[in-house]
């Protein structure tokens, strides 16, 4: 088994905190977004997967190391490969095709799921397509299914109602050679929709060719693609995590006349000093909180927030907030 990660978009709808960290490295509760789908993924596999391919934009070597870590932490093999144009999911795909073969999960790193608790990866089926009902269609690829539950067709974004049933961006394929081929086909012949090449294309081709394909689904789907997606999602893990019984509060924190309000992460060498923190509130390591009241926010590493009280706040990386400030949005390396 492999997974094929495309992950190259610089995440603008979240700047300024992409500016430095792309948007799938960014932390949900001490866990980059990534991270989080890599495990969920493997966990689903009763096989071994063998390797993560991510296909990055220019990230830089930091980025490519820790994406290399969190493979080799799940025990697979890691590979890193280039999408210097944003031409479409397809062509994505294409950028890692030498690690393309037999069974695979491709799995777009922008979101985070849950699965039904019972669900194992059929990995007879020809694929599967993992989708949700929505609101709005026109902003999805979406799929129609026939009387007995197969996938009868894909639809990139329709702008006339053919189905609500959106693709969140999860595949399995059996065969990931014919995959390949696809995706060459529509590259070679330039076939388009919307202007680039879809993966949506490369399924439909599949299917028409005689591919079953069939629909998966998920308990929760829970975007990170802007501040208050990203809060939102931050305080769905942390329920999560605490109803898991997961350690969320690192063992080496300072706590001075502080008091912390569950569901919290709270890492490594963080202190709290006269400060009430909580609930729903997640502190990266080594930042400092003094003289403050925190509910419903997200605080990265290294960084400071001094006699402020803040709510719904995104605060980036070694940034020093001062004096109070609500509902913020802070990117890395600021002062206010």
């Amino acid at each position: 088994m492999r997974i094929i990660v495309p992950m190259a978009g610089r995440g603008s709808r979240l700047r300024p905190h992409t500016l430095i960290t792309p948007k799938p490295l960014i932390p949900i509760a001490g866990k980059p977004i990534v991270q989080r789908l890599m495990e969920d993924l493997v966990a689903l596999c009763e096989e071994k997967v063998e390797e993560i391919a991510f296909i990055i934009g220019d990230f830089g070597p930091q980025a490519e190391a820790q994406l290399c870590h969190i493979a080799e932490r799940l025990g697979a093999r890691a590979s890193i490969w280039q999408q210097d144009q944003p031409l479409g999911t397809a062509h994505a795909i294409w950028q890692a095709r030498q690690s393309i073969s037999g069974k695979c999960i491709v799995a777009f790193a922008d979101t985070l799921f849950t699965f039904p608790p019972n669900f194992r990866l059929d990995t007879q089926k020809d694929g599967l397509i993992w989708v949700k009902q929505v609101e709005d269609p026109r902003q999805y690829g979406v799929i129609t299914l026939d009387e007995a539950g197969v996938v009868q067709q894909l639809v990139e974004k329709p702008q006339e109602f053919v189905s609500d049933l959106g693709i969140l961006g999860i595949y399995y394929i059996k065969d990931g050679d014919w995959m390949k081929e696809e995706v060459a086909y529509i590259l070679e012949h330039d076939i388009k929709d919307k202007g680039e090449y879809q993966f949506t294309t490369v399924l439909d081709n599949m299917r028409a060719k005689g591919a079953r394909l069939y629909p998966a689904t998920v308990t929760e789907w829970m975007d990170c693609g802007n501040k208050q997606a990203l809060l939102e999602t931050t305080r769905k893990i942390l329920a999560l995590e605490a109803e898991k019984g997961h350690a969320l509060i690192s063992d080496d924190i300072q706590l001075h006349n502080s008091l912390i309000i569950p569901p919290c992460y709270v890492g490594k060498g963080a202190s709290l000093t006269n400060s009430i923190v909580g609930p729903y509130v997640s502190i990266g390591a080594h930042t400092q909180v003094v003289q403050s009241v925190i509910r419903d926010s997200a605080i990265r590493e290294h960084s400071c927030v001094e006699n402020a009280v803040l709510s719904s706040a995104l605060v980036g990386m070694h940034a020093h907030c001062k004096g109070e400030a609500l509902a913020l949005d802070m990117g890395d390396y600021s002062r206010i």
